[in-house]
């Protein structure tokens, strides 16, 4: 009788152990995902006293995962609190969005009017949108490869097809510190390469890859950046290291007072439908 007993205890405890492992493997196979269902992307923009034409953007961090922010060139990846700089007169649009558990979005926007352009960070590059002819007429194009080009049109300048460049002539005072910028976006390229160039070398005197003054920034697959669609400005995305800083930074300098050469140029596997950029610039720092 005890016998009997002890083995109906045994299985029935054999039991319990059997169905509490099958509930615990039951819930690592299916886990409940928490998707966020209301991600509140509400921010605040003051004037940063004593900076010219600069704010302080500071979003609310509660169920937040991550940020970013659009100027009205494009959204590009952020922090909770961020300096933005308007150097140009004009009415603004910021707009935040916020990322929260699940890949839940939530946007909020403001708007914010410039009254007068920063004298010193005024952008040099002419026809940096690419929108109109005469924006289009400023830029030289150079074709490396058969079948490759840019195109123009009012989204940007798009390039495909192959190793293709454009670039323009500015203006520059020595030893003076500048930044480089532009919005880029477009699919997942393989094998490709975007670079971007300042250089004192006229660039139709080059026979070959123009690569004087060395790379600025860029996006190049090898290093881990345009294997994934891209979005948003190129000093926030890209991962091509400034070659003379040896760091990621879109800050240049020049040694003389007069014109160097802006240039952009990609090639490789480029994306389906191109890679697009708009919003060029060049401006003092």
């Amino acid at each position: 009788m005890n016998l009997n007993i002890n083995i109906k205890r045994s299985v029935y405890l054999m039991l319990a152990l059997a169905l509490g492992t099958l509930t615990s493997c039951d819930d690592e196979v299916n886990p409940n995902t928490l998707v966020a269902s209301n991600v509140d992307a509400s921010f605040t923009f003051t004037p940063v006293a004593g900076a010219v034409n600069t704010y302080l953007a500071v979003a609310q961090p509660k169920g937040v995962i991550s940020s970013m922010w659009d100027t009205g060139t494009g959204a590009s990846p952020g922090k909770m609190t961020e300096t933005i700089v308007l150097p140009d007169a004009g009415t603004y649009t910021i707009t935040h969005t916020a990322v929260g558990a699940g890949g839940a979005l939530g946007t909020a926007s403001t708007q914010v009017v410039v009254a007068t352009s920063d004298p010193v960070k005024g952008n040099l590059v002419k026809g940096g949108s690419f929108a109109t002819a005469a924006d289009q007429a400023n830029w030289k194009k150079v074709i490396y490869g058969a079948g490759a080009d840019w195109t123009y049109s009012a989204k940007g300048a798009t390039v495909n097809g192959g190793h293709a460049g454009i670039y323009q002539a500015i203006d520059v005072i020595k030893d003076k510190e500048y930044t480089i910028d532009m919005v880029v976006s477009g699919g997942a390229s393989k094998d490709m390469w975007f670079e971007v160039y300042a250089g004192k070398v006229d660039p139709a005197t080059i026979t070959g890859d123009y690569a004087d003054g060395g790379k600025v920034m860029g996006l190049n697959t090898w290093d881990g950046c345009g294997n994934t669609p891209v979005s948003g400005k190129l000093s926030a995305i890209g991962c091509t290291k400034n070659a003379k800083l040896d760091k990621i930074s879109n800050v240049v300098k020049f040694d003389i007072t007069g014109k160097i050469y802006l240039m952009i140029r990609c090639g490789g596997g480029i994306a389906p439908g191109g890679i697009t950029i708009k919003g060029v610039e060049l401006r003092g720092k």
